[in-house]
């Protein structure tokens, strides 16, 4: 019977733990790696995937969508790598499905925060914009919010055995109404989860603790429904809605969802599909009056919105004609908001979303933000970036209803590089590269842009924008001789002259280059921040107290949570910190602190040398991080409780289930274990509101169970509310000294352990006391750099006498000390040191250092453009300095310098090189500055003009033909046949010499600007030829469209025709037609190829070929037909003035006299024409206003319907061209254009 009993027992023990390791394995382990930046907010379902993919599981990474204030996105979704080549489910650093990536990545749950038009897109390498936390690890990604997930360290031996085990039920089980609350013992055993500190440890349990309470309600037929999304509705609202969805990966959509809303701050919750339907997309609640709801359907099914103005009691809804990825509330209007679409699209709606108007198109993304209450004229305003072609954007302002072309505004003169506008509080930033380098301008309060001014040789390869607060610049700068860190700088007010605060700044760069700075704001005390800095190669954290003046590294606990003494010495050793902040706001970050809770810092970090992600554990400091307590041994998830005075403690471990919280009434040092469930939950995330003292947890009991909705209320932990007893006082101080950023501060805070509620409204500050001014109440002033002692000397590069800045407004000026007053420092100047500026009088000073330079430092602009430019001057006083500029191009300007801060814009008309003069003159001296200024206009057409055929050994001039006609602005570029480097000149003339036969290809490319063109000819080079002018039957003329193409065939006809009737070689002839009617032509008679003794009986038989041609013109034997009914005779006008060309130096004094003569006969002409009135026996018959011209008479008579042409009407070269120019333009456009008629003929063979 032993025997048998024990086997049963075994049997059954069997079971029991199969059933339960079944359960437990059902779940796939999660990992959380420290460099990611996303938050893990799921958990899985294996049954919901193919049979495939559960044996790959990976990490569950889906970012929280953006722009969040207390909502996100709970879910058990995940993703898995490709495998083997299957489809499965991106990576975290992927996109996400099309729907997934385009509804609920970009468009937040609720884009509702003030935040986001305040904030840009933190973007590589552009100006990037963090929160008002100062912590440059809170991250806005391409419209969505972006966190650095938690390393999970593996808790206790005894962490996964719960107490009570035997109450624990099974999925199916009720939640009990059940309290359990079991207070810490002083022996770490199974029972307790977590050790104490040694005293604590040692203390004796209480007996009577305070009870939560807590209520579950499932969400029932939603088990499917693997995402959720949560709420709070109103101002101290009991109204919660919460959203879910089911995400199906095999489709890659959302397939269906359910709405719930509760009024009894999360007791019940009532289904409201039948109200909304099920295909919702997101929810979205109103930042100015939270109880308007806007909720976006499904785009894939229906493009629609809901829209409810009682927290979700009723709903309207209203069709919307695109599709929306992005929502912008307006600051102070709560009707009022901006969309943006994936075509780059904006879109603004004045009545809540009931009717949308498209604002503007090609908007870069994320990259539009509402105006600025008391910065903007008009509320309605919309600051845009829109982007061009070739990466370039231009900063745009225009009000949302009217932002047509003509109501726009350009504040920024010129383009910006795209996904640099980033409008933030008073400032607004854009980035500007030329030539590689990256300028950066700000504009403070809505002013001119001015160029942001960092140490001469920082020489900056990034730029990131961290914090705008109290009127002052945070910003990370990556400085040329830097890879893997930044550097902070801090500027003063107007955010134009940074100086350096810390070196080496740790970052981290994610997949898609956004970079994320170790900086965090201590909330609730001005001035101290926390940084981990780059030390070598190790990582320390950091902590200043007089904003970023000095830093020292943390001193680290004297014990462990276990009551054992460390021994860690500064600075070899010391407390590391990780920095990540909570952007989820259903999980906590790694570093908290709170503006009602001054003082108090939690933080995720370990003790030693250097920052790791091993060996971690929590610790709380009560002092503003002058002293630290570790108060676990693991991470866990912390949050703050009635306005500070209580902390909350949750394990976040995905793997493992919860039932128990921990919570603090002593600022850490004793954690009470509540129970809310009997039944164990894995916690899917957190929802908060402080304002009614209620915790909500969302999760699961199994990986089959609906979605688990647990509130709790904690007002029971507190037996009161504080009375003036209840509170005592706390000095600020840094390491012993009282005086933090210039005061003597004394806060008020609960005595720790006592169980009383806080009022929200009582005072926490009670008392603050000026003290005397020291070295570190001022940062150095720009220029100036902080030495060993503490003192700010001037660097080597900058000159401290110059006072031109400081004397431009007025007749006196602050004369820098080399510091400048901390922003928000309250000291107050004593004792015999002076670092605040002294007044000085401006004694006059002769103008030194004078530079002109163009707004965007361009030498280039077109014809009609604005070109701004601006004058520096060095050294010299402004009030009294007049400015005189000199454009180039007759008009001049003068002004004072001291007021066209902004520049002075000019418009030049022509283009050409102007050389642009400012002059400087002062009743102490003068000096002056020049730059040349290429003004172009973009090159329309191009025509070369070159002779069809040369000579060899003879220079042939070539020319290049611009329209419009440009005046030095233009570069010339000639190819000749296989060159491989062209010949480069500024004349659009030259003269080549071709010195083989044969066919010559030549390309002449002509560069205006970005703006080139090109035009090619071919030349046929011959060491002689013979040319006929021709002319046509007067038919012709009325068909000549006047265009290339049409004299190309024209010309190809009539070679035919010659080569027909002469029987000579077409391949020998060329004709060419030129340009404008009546329509003339020259014949080319080519000589055969032939050996060098053969060349006179070569022109010989070209003489005779010559001579047999000119017969058969003559006597009309040369005619084509153009049309059916019109047939053209092709006549000769005119030998030329060259009948044959050679290049035999033989015959060239024959030819050299031939030339003589016909200019002796010309002059001769010449001279009797002009003496004809005056001698009396030469008879001329003359008109009043006219003279007849003798005609020019062909060697061969010519028969009456042959045109009579006129030596004096033949073109000069340079009008032949413009009217072949214009004849190719005439042919660019048709028929259809004007004709122009003109007689012109070509003189004679360019030889």
């Amino acid at each position: 019977m032993v025997v048998s009993g024990s086997v049963w027992c075994w049997a059954l023990l069997t079971c029991i733990l199969i059933s339960f390791y079944n359960m437990l394995t059902a779940y796939a382990e999660i990992s959380w790696p420290a460099s990611s930046t996303t938050t893990n907010v799921w958990f899985n379902r294996m049954d919901k995937l193919p049979l495939e993919l559960r044996a790959n599981l990976k990490s569950a990474w889906v970012e929280v969508p953006k722009y969040i204030d207390k909502e996100s996105t709970f879910s058990r979704d995940f993703r898995m790598e490709t495998i083997d080549g299957k489809a499965v489910v991106p990576k975290g650093e992927e996109k996400l499905p099309k729907d997934l990536d385009g509804v609920i990545g970009k468009v937040p749950p609720d884009a509702v925060s003030t935040v986001r038009d305040q904030k840009a897109p933190n973007r590589s390498k552009n100006f990037t914009a963090d929160s008002k936390k100062s912590d440059s690890s809170f991250e806005v990604k391409d419209g969505t919010f972006a966190s650095s997930n938690r390393t999970r360290t593996k808790r206790s031996t005894s962490f996964g055995e719960y107490s009570d085990r035997s109450q624990i039920g099974g999925p199916g089980d009720a939640f009990s109404a059940e309290k359990l609350v079991e207070p810490l013992q002083g022996v770490y055993s199974s029972r307790t989860e977590y050790r104490r500190t040694g005293e604590d440890a040692r203390t004796s349990p209480r007996q009577s603790e305070p009870l939560l309470v807590t209520s579950t309600f499932p969400l029932s037929g939603d088990s499917a429904h693997n995402q959720a999304m949560g709420h709070w509705v109103g101002e101290n609202s009991s109204v919660i809605l919460t959203l879910t969805k089911q995400y199906d990966f095999n489709l890659g959509a959302f397939t269906e969802s359910s709405l719930w809303r509760s009024v009894d701050y999360g007791s019940t919750y009532i289904k409201l599909n039948k109200k909304v339907g099920s295909t919702l997309a997101c929810l979205y609640v109103c930042p100015t009056n939270k109880r308007k709801i806007m909720m976006l359907s499904d785009p894939e099914l229906e493009q629609s919105v809901l829209i409810s103005s009682d927290e979700g009691a009723s709903f309207e809804k209203y069709p919307i004609n695109f599709y929306m990825d992005g929502l912008l509330f307006h600051p102070t209007q709560e009707n009022w908001l901006l969309a943006s679409s994936p075509d780059n699209k904006v879109y603004s709606t004045m009545d809540f979303g009931r009717k949308w108007q498209l604002v503007s198109e090609n908007v870069t993304p994320g990259r539009f933000f509402w105006a600025q209450t008391g910065l903007d004229r008009e509320a309605d305003v919309v600051h845009m970036e829109t982007h061009i072609a070739k990466g370039r954007a231009q900063y745009v302002k225009c009000r949302a209803q009217r932002c047509t072309e003509s109501n726009r505004q350009y504040l920024f003169p010129g383009y910006i590089d795209k996904n640099s506008l980033v409008v933030q509080d008073n400032y607004v930033f854009v980035q500007v590269t030329k030539s590689g380098q990256a300028s950066y301008f700000v504009s403070y309060m809505r002013e001119s842009f001015k160029r942001i001014q960092l140490p001469k040789y920082c020489l900056p390869k990034d730029m990131h924008i961290i914090s705008t607060n109290e009127k002052q610049v945070f910003s990370a700068v990556q400085e040329w001789n830097q890879n893997d860190t930044y550097s902070l700088y801090i500027s003063d007010s107007p955010g134009v002259y940074f100086t350096l605060s810390l070196e080496n700044l740790r970052t981290r760069r994610e997949p898609g280059g956004n970079v994320l700075v170790d900086l965090y704001k201590v909330e609730g005390i001005n001035g101290i921040f926390l940084a981990n800095k780059l030390v070598g190669h190790e990582v320390k954290t950091f902590i200043t107290y007089n904003k970023g003046q000095t830093w020292a590294l943390l001193q680290a606990p004297n014990t462990d949570v276990a009551g054992n003494s460390l021994h860690c010495i500064l600075p070899f050793c010391s407390l590391h910190l990780h920095l990540d902040t909570p952007v989820n706001p259903y999980l906590p970050g790694r570093i908290f602190s709170m503006d009602s809770a001054p003082g108090i810092i939690v933080a995720t970090g370990n003790i030693g040398t250097e920052l790791s992600s091993a060996n971690l554990g929590m610790f709380i400091t009560s002092d503003a991080g002058n002293s630290w307590r570790q108060i676990f041994e693991e991470e866990l998830g912390v949050w703050f409780l009635d306005n500070g005075g209580a902390l909350v403690a949750v394990s976040l471990v995905a793997t493992v289930p919860i039932r128990h919280v921990w919570v603090s009434l002593d600022e850490g040092k004793k954690w009470d274990r509540h129970s809310f469930s009997l039944a164990p939950l894995f916690l899917d995330g957190v929802l908060m509101q402080p304002e009614n003292h209620i915790i909500t947890f969302t999760g699961h009991l199994s990986r089959v169970s609906e979605w688990q909705l647990i509130k709790i209320d904690y007002k029971a932990i507190f037996s009161r509310r504080c009375m003036d007893g209840d509170y005592q006082t706390w000095h600020l101080h840094n390491k012993g000294e009282p005086c933090v950023m210039g005061e003597k501060q004394t806060f008020m805070k609960r005595r720790p352990g006592n169980r009383c509620m806080l009022a929200q409204d009582y005072s926490r500050v009670i008392s603050s006391e000026p003290c005397i001014c020291r070295t570190y109440d001022f940062e150095c002033d720009y220029g100036y750099e902080r030495q060993a002692d503490g003192k700010c000397t001037p660097a080597f590069w900058f000159n401290p006498s110059t006072v031109t800045r400081s004397c431009s407004t007025s007749h006196n000026y602050l004369n820098s000390t080399g510091y400048r007053k901390v922003l928000s420092n309250n000291c107050k100047e004593g004792g015999k040191d002076v670092y605040s500026p002294r007044k000085q009088h401006c004694s006059p000073r002769p103008p030194r250092g004078l530079r002109l330079t163009t707004s965007q430092g361009e030498l280039t602009a077109t014809v009609g453009s604005n070109v701004t430019f601006l004058v520096y001057l060095d050294d010299g006083n402004s009030l009294w300095t007049y400015i005189q500029l000199d454009f180039g191009d007759g008009i001049t300007f003068m002004y004072n310098l001291s007021r066209r801060g902004d520049g002075i814009k000019h418009s030049y008309r022509e283009d050409g090189i102007f050389r642009v003069t400012a002059h400087a003159e002062n009743s102490q001296g003068y000096d002056i500055s020049s730059l040349f200024l290429h003004i172009t206009s973009p090159v329309e057409r191009v025509y070369l003009s070159a002779p069809i055929v040369a000579i060899r050994k003879k220079e042939a001039n070539l020319t290049a033909v611009v329209w419009p006609v440009h005046h030095r602005t233009l570069t010339f570029f000639w190819w000749f046949e296989n060159s491989s480097e062209p010949l480069i000149t500024l004349d659009g003339s030259i003269s080549y010499t071709f010195w083989k036969e044969g066919m010559n290809r030549i390309m002449v490319q002509v560069s205006s600007g970005c703006n080139i063109l090109q035009d090619t000819k071919v030349i046929i080079v011959k060491d002689f030829f013979k040319s006929l002018l021709l002319s046509f039957s007067p038919a012709l003329d009325e068909h000549n469209p006047d265009i290339p193409e049409w004299r190309e065939d024209v010309g190809r006809v009539v070679r035919t025709a010659v080569s027909q009737v002469s029987g000579f070689p077409e391949e020998r002839l060329l004709v060419s037609l030129f340009p404008g009617v009546p329509t003339t032509a020259e014949l080319f008679i080519l000589p055969e190829t032939q050996l060098p003794e053969h060349g006179k009986q070569n022109k010989e038989d070209l003489v005779s070929i010559s001579n047999l041609v000119i017969n058969a013109l003559n006597h009309g034997l040369v005619q084509f037909e153009l049309k059916a009914d019109t047939q053209i005779i092709v006549y000769i006008t005119q030998l030329t003035l060259a009948p044959l060309v050679y290049s035999n130096p033989i015959h060239s004094s024959s030819v050299m006299l031939m030339l003589l003569s016909v200019v002796f006969v010309g002059l001769a002409a010449f001279f009797i024409f002009k003496l004809k009135r005056k001698i009396p026996w030469i008879h001329v018959q003359a008109e009043e206003n006219q003279e007849k011209e003798p005609e020019m008479i062909g060697t061969v008579g010519q028969n009456n319907t042959m045109s009579k042409m006129k030596l004096s009407e033949f073109p000069t070269e340079k009008e032949l061209m413009e009217k072949e120019l214009k004849t190719r333009s005439r042919g660019e456009y048709g028929r259809n254009g004007e004709r122009v008629i003109t007689r012109e003929f070509p003189t004679c063979t360019n030889v």
